[in-house]
């Protein structure tokens, strides 16, 4: 080829502080940038395939919340890096309890004080996982704080209103409300009022009331995938 073919006496080499060497830096550094977030993207995908493995029904619920959770984020003006964060954490908060057996996850009754001990310690097994990937940082912390309660009672360091991340606030909300609406082999879901009910009774107690306002602000549009998938429907269900 004729570019091969030339010597580099021909194609001198770009002086550092030359137009020509800052715009190849600036390419490579565009070409880190892009891979960088396709494996980012690449290891969130995978983490949420593998919560399918371990229970559809968690990583369907996950992508739900997700999309959830961008909205209420939104809403509540998160800056982009909060809602980067936040879409990680709403997608893996779960991602902790591919550690905990399926005796105690498929479990039909209600747990024993020892089984719930163990269930509880899922969101430090998420935590645990993501911090040791960079960039994952963040969200592995919004992750870890997901089950505090707004009054202190939570886990698993019983902060309390803004001591707790707003991310974590956030996942908590939908979290729950999603759990509440969802049907699973051993038991139906609530219906919609129902939910909307037990959700405004916790606000200022186990949820943040800003999130549950901004979260109610559009809920009961997005309950028809739900319903559908527990076969039945919004109308039937409120």
């Amino acid at each position: 080829m004729l570019v091969a073919a030339m010597s580099n006496d021909h194609i001198p080499a770009p002086v550092e502080g030359s137009s020509s060497f800052a715009a190849l830096e600036s390419l490579r550094v565009k070409q880190l940038e892009e891979q960088t977030s396709a494996l980012r993207t690449s290891v969130i995908c995978a983490f949420n395939q593998l919560l399918d493995l371990k229970d559809l029904n968690t990583g369907v619920h996950s992508t739900r919340l997700a999309e959830w959770g961008m909205r209420v984020g939104q809403e509540l003006g998160l800056e982009e890096a909060e809602l980067q964060n936040l879409e990680v954490a709403a997608l893996l908060h779960d991602i902790g309890k591919v550690g905990i057996p399926d005796s105690i996850l498929r479990k039909p009754e209600s747990l024993d004080p020892q089984e719930y001990a163990l269930m509880k310690k899922h969101a430090e097994y998420g935590w645990a996982v993501l911090r040791m990937l960079p960039g994952f940082e963040r969200a592995a912390l919004d992750i870890l704080h997901h089950h505090e309660s707004f009054d202190g009672k939570g886990y698993p360091a019983g902060l309390q209103g803004a001591e707790i991340p707003v991310v974590s606030r956030i996942v908590c909300v939908i979290d729950a409300f999603d759990a509440m609406v969802s049907s699973r082999p051993y038991r139906k879901g609530l219906p919609y009022q129902e939910a909307v009910r037990r959700l405004n009774d916790a606000s200022g107690t186990q949820f943040d009331p800003v999130v549950v306002r901004s979260f109610l602000s559009f809920a009961e549009s997005e309950m028809s995938p739900v319903f559908a998938a527990a076969g039945t429907s919004v109308s039937s269900a409120l």
